[in-house]
Order: structure tokens, then sequence, then C-alpha cells
């Protein structure tokens, strides 16, 4: 083995690690952060997409199964209006949610390093 080969690589390998424990905060506040939001946002729309709110409020007023006598009318309003209802309720349920993961996020780092100097007083005491 070669020293002149090894030591650099070494000390190229020590000094990015370095930097990287240094960098990891500044990432986890900024760009990890920003990514966790867009994350978030994405989700939601995709539970939105996939519960359809917008469809089942703009078809409110259409009869459904072609039924446009003023009994189908009243039905499909009411039965539209309970679909409507529950997937908005689901909706909000998957914004909490979101929201959640999204505020816990900045609190991870800070609750590990508190339970570590909790362990620490532990050990010492």
């Amino acid at each position: 083995m070669r020293i002149d080969i090894i030591l650099p690589l070494a000390n190229r390998i020590f000094f990015d690690i370095l930097a990287g424990i240094f960098y990891w905060p500044i990432w986890w506040y900024s760009k990890g952060l920003v990514e966790n939001g867009a994350n978030c946002l994405n989700g939601f729309r995709k539970q939105n997409e996939q519960l359809g709110v917008m469809v089942w409020v703009n078809n409110i007023f259409t009869p459904m199964f072609g039924q446009y006598d003023i009994t189908g009318r009243i039905i499909s309003f009411f039965v539209r209006l309970i679909q409507i209802t529950i997937r908005l309720i689901l909706l909000l349920i998957w914004a909490a949610i979101f929201l959640i993961l999204f505020l816990i996020w900045p609190l991870i780092p800070v609750l590990i390093i508190h339970q570590i100097f909790q362990n620490l007083i532990k050990i010492i005491a």
C-alpha cells in the first residue's frame, strides 16, 4: 500500500464527513424544510385529486343515472351533498395530517438532542 495515496484519501473522507456533520443542521432547517413542505403539499394535492371533491362540487346539480325527473334530481342532489361532505371531511383530515408532519419536521432534531442529554444525565448521575 502506498501511503501517498491513502493519506490524502483518508484526509478527504474525514473532512467530507466533518463538513456533512456541520452542514446537516443548515440543510435540515433550509432546503430540507422546503423539500418537506413541498412533499406535504404534493401529498395533499394527490389526496385532493383522489377524493375528487371539486368534481362532486361541479356536478352537484347534475342528475345521477339520467334521472331528469324531480325525484331523481332531489335524490341526486342530497346524495352528492353527502358525498361532498364526507369527502371534504376526509380532505380536512389529510390536511391536518400533512400540517402536523410539516410542523414536526423542525422539532425532530431538538427532541433528539433533548433525549441524548437526558440519557447522558442518567449515565453521569
